[in-house]
């Protein structure tokens, strides 16, 4: 971790704050009290089970991806730290752009190559990407509409999310099932912004996506020849995303709040999509803006919606930074 993150994650817990006084300065304090003393223990306890079981998920994952016949498995532990690093730099970097290299250091702390390292995240990239694909078209198909008519603002960004998402997403299965096709188009495209402008760095951009696209192809093809690995690592990142995916509608129960889980989750989705494209470390500002945008569907009070977005970023961003700052000082042994 060097100063960059450090200040990554003082300038989170400055928004954090400014944005935690804005929004108690709109409701009646003792209110929120009354509130919070009515809260469904049992409710926020599942809300970390189910979170822990989502971290468990993604760290399987790794332990599949990693394994091979006749060699030195690491402590599951360990696999559990890179998951937990992985949220605490997607945290404090904007867009989330710190989670896979910090992956690769823990990884590569374990003893693990950085050429095998990087070959099993790409392959858990692939698997995540192509899961999430069908969440976010559901979800965008059964929910979008309704959200154009009652916030027509907000259902702009969460369009532009969707449409981005969805074009890597499309461009990743090319890659997969139509390497030839993407490569050749990707030149053709290459040449003629190279013919339009004539610079070193744009074909040095053309080498490094045609390098990318490679090593897409090559990490797919080692997924499809092992189908079982593929069938168990797709089955745990969908328990993975709808657990995280999950929590808000946990939230809502534990405000003794009667919801539909489908409703709940459908909305979650489309606010993490309207998330993706805040160029903020955790998208602060505006996930909270969204969130209460979104929710206030099912939340009335003012206060409970307050308290819902507090539950909310607590346990899906806050406590991921806290347990990724406590497991990254823990340096695990090498196995290789």
């Amino acid at each position: 971790m060097n100063k960059r993150h450090i200040i990554g994650i003082l300038f989170v817990l400055l928004i954090s704050c400014i944005v935690i006084c804005k929004e108690l300065s709109t409701i009646n304090i003792a209110t929120l009290i009354k509130d919070a003393n009515l809260i469904n223990i049992f409710y926020c306890v599942l809300i970390f089970v189910i979170l822990a079981f989502s971290f468990l998920c993604e760290s399987f994952i790794l332990v599949i991806l990693n394994y091979e016949q006749n060699s030195l498995i690491p402590p599951f532990w360990s696999f559990v730290r890179v998951s937990l690093v992985q949220s605490l730099f997607n945290a404090i970097t904007p867009m989330s752009t710190g989670g896979q290299p910090a992956q690769i250091v823990a990884l590569k702390q374990m003893g693990i190559s950085v050429g095998k390292a990087t070959s099993v995240l790409l392959m858990k990239f692939i698997i995540y990407q192509i899961s999430v694909f069908g969440i976010y078209i559901f979800a965008f198909v059964t929910c979008f509409q309704s959200i154009l008519a009652k916030f027509d603002g907000i259902a702009v960004f969460i369009f532009i999310g969707f449409i981005l998402h969805i074009s890597s997403i499309i461009f990743l299965l090319f890659i997969l099932f139509a390497h030839n096709f993407t490569v050749k188009l990707t030149k053709k495209i290459g040449n003629f912004l190279f013919y339009l402008i004539k610079s070193k760095k744009l074909s040095n951009w053309q080498n490094n996506v045609l390098n990318q696209i490679d090593n897409f192809y090559v990490e797919g093809e080692k997924l499809r020849s092992n189908k079982m690995k593929l069938f168990c690592c797709f089955c745990l990142t969908l328990l993975q995303l709808l657990c995280f995916y999950s929590v808000p509608f946990f939230i809502l129960l534990a405000l003794n709040l009667n919801c539909s889980w489908l409703a709940v989750t459908k909305i979650n989705v489309m606010n993490t999509l309207f998330m993706s494209i805040v160029p903020i470390p955790g998208a602060e500002g505006g996930a909270e803006f969204g969130f209460q945008k979104l929710f206030s569907t099912f939340i009335d009070s003012k206060s409970l919606l307050v308290l819902a977005l507090f539950l909310w970023r607590f346990a899906t961003y806050f406590l991921e930074i806290i347990l990724g700052l406590i497991f990254w000082t823990i340096k695990p042994k090498k196995h290789y």
